[in-house]
């Protein structure tokens, strides 16, 4: 699925949107969020934390590395790897402690390995005024997540 964003408040719509197409508990999925710099990977990542009940700040985890959310459907992990130069340092940051959880993953490319275990991937892309948005499935998981996401109707007008 590809899409418009105008601006912050249809990619925050587009995020809010997604939540509502996930399953109620969202263990063990993984979504991958490419694009540059200012692209619009953390407004879209913070929107879709709020949308599944977080109701605090959304802090980036820029220098952490990762958030942990402890929300109604499961916990949720933002993950920035932006400065992560190698899956090894993964294992030593415990990757694998977040298997239990849903990821959204930042800078996958910094990871490779992380693409093979992915459900989704929304990659932002310039286009001005604003951005061009490809919401794609990478699992039979994501493919059921995609196919509903498809099937509802956005809140605000994303195209």
């Amino acid at each position: 699925m590809n899409v418009f964003l105008p601006d912050e408040r249809a990619t925050e719509a587009l995020a809010t949107r997604l939540a509502a197409a996930m399953p109620p508990s969202t263990a063990g999925l993984t979504l991958l969020l490419r694009g540059d710099l200012g692209a619009g990977k953390s407004t879209f990542a913070r929107a879709l934390i709020r949308s599944l009940g977080h109701a605090g700040a959304v802090p980036s985890p820029t220098y952490t590395l990762v958030e942990p959310y402890d929300l109604p459907g499961g916990m949720v992990y933002h993950v920035d790897l932006y400065r992560v130069s190698s899956e090894d340092e993964l294992r030593y940051l415990g990757w694998t402690e977040l298997d239990e959880g849903f990821r959204i993953v930042e800078w996958p490319d910094r990871a490779p390995g992380i693409t093979a275990r992915a459900d989704l991937c929304v990659e932002f892309e310039y286009e001005e005024p604003g951005r061009r948005v490809t919401v794609s499935a990478l699992s039979p998981d994501g493919r059921r997540i995609v196919a509903r996401f498809e099937r509802t109707r956005a809140t605000e007008p994303v195209d």
